[in-house]
């Protein structure tokens, strides 16, 4: 017996789940959408499309494992491969040959009247593929550094050239200050002549 799966299960064992999930798949593939349980519709999603990728790959070894799972059930079409794996093989598998998955989509519709089951509907994706653009990377760049600016290296004047720099300018100073002396000098003479004269000038008065 095979061994059971971790958690709840369809049915009452193992098998029993196996042979419901088959009969969910092929009538999934006949029909294109059916109505079930939420419980069962997302177990027969992932088991539904590694069904439709086998069929995409093609290959007599896929072929094989799909009319292995999938019940042949005469579709009622009056030609030779008129069976659920056949059409899966074909029809569907060429339908779905550019979409890269998500082949099934499910629904939900609400409780079902007397155990207040959630259903949902399960169907097969019909819609053309159409991917979207790629979007072109953006390169995020590193902020620049500032530019070093080299301050020009002043030379500070040698103590020589402090000393010499003194002396000149004391050397200045002195004629200029030996010339205000000279006025000065100058200038005194005149002021007593001036008194002098004044002096005569009061005499002849008197």
């Amino acid at each position: 017996m095979p061994t059971p799966k971790k958690g709840p299960r369809l049915g009452g064992s193992p098998a029993h789940q196996r042979l419901i999930l088959r009969n969910l798949a092929t009538a999934l593939f006949e029909h294109g959408s059916i109505t079930t349980t939420e419980t069962r519709a997302r177990m027969l999603r992932p088991y539904a499309e590694k069904l439709i990728t086998k069929a995409k790959k093609g290959g007599l070894h896929n072929r094989r494992q799909i009319e292995a799972v999938l019940y042949s059930k005469d579709l009622g079409v009056p030609r030779r491969d008129n069976t659920v794996a056949h059409r899966l093989s074909t029809e569907i598998a060429e339908m779905f040959a550019d979409r890269p998955g998500g082949y099934t989509r499910i629904t939900k519709i609400g409780p079902r009247k007397g155990d207040n089951a959630p259903m949902a509907v399960i169907e097969l994706v019909t819609e053309p593929y159409a991917p979207k653009p790629a979007r072109a990377k953006t390169k995020v760049e590193a902020p620049k550094a500032a530019p070093v600016v080299e301050e020009p290296v002043v030379e500070e004047p040698a103590e020589e050239a402090v000393a010499d720099a003194d002396e000149a300018a004391e050397v200045e100073v002195a004629p200029e200050a030996e010339a205000v002396e000279a006025d000065g000098d100058e200038a005194e003479p005149v002021a007593e002549d001036d008194a002098t004269d004044a002096d005569e000038d009061d005499s002849k008065d008197a």
